[in-house]
């Protein structure tokens, strides 16, 4: 095959600098070990997270002169209701400062005390704000994915017989709705089948279930629909997502990821009751229905992302840099999350440090050792995600012990990437070298953001020869 480019051509750059190893290790002691906590400018490739961290385009620069900031009525939010409307099919939108916003409103408006809230594995906002309005996650998922070399198309799908067994079990009154997330970041950006969709949509109206879709990264499990799916293949993007959007009753959605902007998301639902409770809570806690916590620059922006984000040429680009990183990593014997996901190269930590204990944060550890050995900056996906059993107080450990490689929209070139993969090549060879951490600091509630660690040794790992 004849290689290809990317979808467009650089406007703007932004300078990057390398500090030396010494640097490096004294901004990683000043963070406690802890990605989350080191500064931006020290950090050379920043693939902490895909969220807020994309390139905007030329038209939604020139969107953000065309911004209504009227504190009611703008005519940015009509835009953004209208693009919302048309591309995912809802009735009713509440904007809102980003997706946890809409996580928040849509637990509080849902969720009562002693409810199970079903889901394709667990994320760690959203069960934080389900289990702070007395719900109890249950992980519906196929085992297969909580297995990190399982190569399956659909690894994301809901395991329906694991769902009906919980609605026979607790009873459907029990069950306020079932959160579906497309894609599954925790099981590794992995994508949900148009026919499960449909199929979980059928058994959750029988029983008088809402569901509910985690819609962050829906484009691009739209994406894996196009390539995978029996029939799909010739479709446009938009209308496998206007597909996908008919077996849901609303979704919350993060603008920060697949919309191409750095801040914003909204709340959306065909029920009316409900559209009219969240325009009341919406007031309490983002800012009037008509703007939610964003600026009238931003609705505009996200309006003008969403349709950008549904491009063909732009999704098959963004799929294929993602995978670039990942079968370099596989190539040189690395092991991580396969399939290759949507937006992020999964390290399989435990397989990677297999000489250490969970209890050690071989994640942790392993993301800081990836920032020490090249000023590449990732996220701990694993048992300091996971955070404690809300009853035992013991860690959750789950099955999957992870480093995420997120990759930004229409930020780093595949040189960039070549760089990581070498680096993580490097570790991978002395990989007995790095050593554990332990938690010197714990917050109560979402730990890994805020989280302080110290080498279990003096070093974290031994000095390059």
């Amino acid at each position: 095959m004849r290689r290809t480019a990317e979808p467009y051509k650089i406007k703007a750059v932004e300078p990057l600098t390398m500090l030396n190893r010494e640097e490096r290790e004294e901004a990683l002691k000043r963070a406690g070990y802890n990605t989350f906590l080191l500064d931006s400018e020290d950090v050379y490739i920043d693939l902490l997270t895909d969220s807020g961290t994309n390139a905007m385009s030329d038209k939604q620069w020139g969107a953000l002169m065309m911004g209504d900031e009227a504190y009611a009525g703008s005519k940015s939010w009509y835009k953004l209701e209208h693009a919302v409307q048309d591309l995912f099919g809802y009735d009713y939108v509440i904007p809102t400062h980003q997706g946890r916003g809409a996580e928040n409103l849509l637990s509080q408006m849902k969720i009562q005390p002693g409810d199970y809230v079903p889901g394709n594995m667990y994320f760690t906002t959203t069960r934080a704000h389900q289990e702070m309005n007395g719900g109890t996650f249950v992980d519906v998922i196929i085992d297969e994915a909580h297995d990190p070399s399982a190569e399956l198309d659909f690894k994301g799908n809901v395991n329906l017989v694991k769902l009906e067994e919980l609605i026979d079990e607790v009873g459907a009154d029990k069950i306020p709705y079932v959160c579906v997330a497309v894609t599954v970041n925790m099981a590794g950006g992995q994508p949900v089948s148009l026919a499960n969709l449909k199929e979980t949509y059928t058994l959750c109206q029988e029983h008088g279930i809402d569901v509910m879709f985690d819609a962050t990264r829906c484009v691009e499990n739209a994406y894996f629909i196009q390539e995978r799916e029996e029939g799909q293949q010739n479709r446009p993007i938009k209308d496998i997502v206007r597909d996908m959007f008919k077996f849901s009753d609303g979704c919350t959605m993060s603008g920060k990821k697949d919309p191409l902007v750095n801040i914003g998301g909204f709340l959306a639902m065909n029920d009316f009751d409900l559209y009219t409770r969240a325009r009341e809570l919406v007031v309490v806690y983002e800012g009037m229905p008509s703007y939610g916590g964003m600026a009238g620059r931003d609705m505009e922006a996200m309006a003008q992302g969403m349709y950008e984000s549904m491009d063909d040429a732009y999704i098959e680009h963004r799929i294929k840099q993602v995978r670039y990183l990942g079968e370099q990593l596989m190539e040189a014997g690395v092991p991580i999350v396969r399939p290759i996901g949507g937006h992020a190269v999964y390290l399989d930590a435990k397989a990677f440090l297999s000489h250490l204990d969970r209890e050690m944060f071989p994640s942790q550890s392993l993301a800081a050792a990836l920032y020490l050995d090249s000023g590449v900056r990732s996220m701990e996906r694993g048992i300091v995600s996971a955070g404690r059993n809300k009853e035992t107080g013991e860690h959750n450990v789950p099955k999957l012990e992870m480093v995420r490689l997120t990759i930004p929209r229409r930020v780093y070139t595949n040189s960039h990437m070549d760089v990581v993969a070498d680096s993580v090549i490097n570790l991978y060879n002395k990989r007995e070298q790095i050593k554990g951490l332990s938690m010197d600091y714990e917050p109560p509630t979402l730990r890994f953001f805020n989280a302080r660690f110290s080498p279990l040794k003096s070093t974290l790992i031994a000095n390059e020869s």
